[in-house]
């Protein structure tokens, strides 16, 4: 099952969940690439439902090519992050690396009975996203001098918000959830459809985007983990003619540190909405699920 994060039972009563996750930067920051990293990573556990307990850095870094300052930053940034997010940094490990790269292990707890998976979305649900989604290609757009600084700084509040969301989650009942990361929105909903055996329908005018993602689209801003989750989505996404071009990029772009997908009952999207709107407030409505067929997505306008 592509869950989002392992599970281990220790008792009737209690679980650890466990997720590792690094990569290279995407913004130009050190500080800001370490809160991004961190936030990221603690994302696998807050999809499961559960709550983030210890930490441990890791790091491939070109000595001899950056600064070590630059070091010092990242792990500032992830552990500032850390501490937010109520965990415990426990130390790491590093290495001398070409490239550098940066992420970290995750290890949470959480109650069995309380575990959020993605393969039990019902018909009936409606599915709300609770970040904007862009992040692959605005970045490629900063790499290439594209990105304003006030749209830099845009995306890194997005990737760098925390997804706590575990208490309202379990109070709303939420049925099912993931974190959309590197398959895109699209990629991340067909495992969500397959696993659970529905369809899952998306209004595309609905789905939050950082700004000017269309625009970053013309300029061919766009990574080539989009292009192979495009390909992909193409094999099992129906999308309607009355859409404008692009949005079939734009809904597989390879997102970083993104926001969950959740499904929810209908009659309590509006008490759901209303809880988290401090911690996430670009959440919105973008579809439903319905019966059939298994594992399909419809994407209208």
């Amino acid at each position: 099952m592509p869950d989002d994060a392992g599970v281990y039972r220790l008792a009737d009563d209690m679980a650890i969940i466990q997720s590792v996750d690094y990569f290279t930067p995407v913004v130009d920051d050190p500080y800001d690439f370490g809160q991004v990293a961190a936030a990221n990573a603690l994302s696998d556990i807050y999809a499961m439902g559960g709550r983030p307990l210890t930490v441990l850095n890791l790091a491939g870094f070109p000595i001899g090519q950056l600064p070590t300052e630059v070091f010092g930053q990242i792990l500032r940034g992830s552990s500032e992050k850390v501490k937010e997010a109520g965990a415990v940094l426990l130390g790491g490990h590093s290495v001398d690396d070409a490239e550098l790269k940066f992420g970290l292990s995750v290890t949470g707890i959480i109650h069995p009975r309380d575990i959020l998976r993605n393969n039990t979305a019902r018909a009936g649900d409606v599915i709300v996203l609770t970040k904007p989604i862009g992040t692959g290609i605005a970045s490629t757009a900063l790499k290439h001098g594209l990105l304003p600084p006030d749209q830099e700084k845009y995306m890194v509040t997005v990737m760098a918000r925390l997804n706590n969301l575990v208490d309202e989650m379990r109070a709303a009942g939420v049925h099912a959830c993931t974190d959309v990361t590197g398959f895109g929105l699209l990629g991340h909903a067909a495992e969500m459809a397959a696993a659970s055996g529905v369809c899952l329908h998306f209004h595309a005018r609905q789905v939050p985007l950082l700004p000017d993602i269309f625009a970053y689209l013309e300029e061919n801003q766009v990574p080539a983990g989009t292009r192979r989750n495009e390909r992909y989505v193409s094999k099992v996404a129906e999308f309607s003619p009355d859409l404008e071009p692009g949005w079939s990029t734009i809904l597989s772009d390879a997102v970083t540190s993104g926001g969950l997908l959740v499904t929810l009952p209908e009659e309590r999207v509006a008490g759901f909405l209303a809880s988290i709107r401090a911690k996430a407030p670009w959440a919105a409505v973008v579809g439903h699920v319905e019966a059939g067929p298994a594992g399909c997505l419809v994407v209208e306008p």
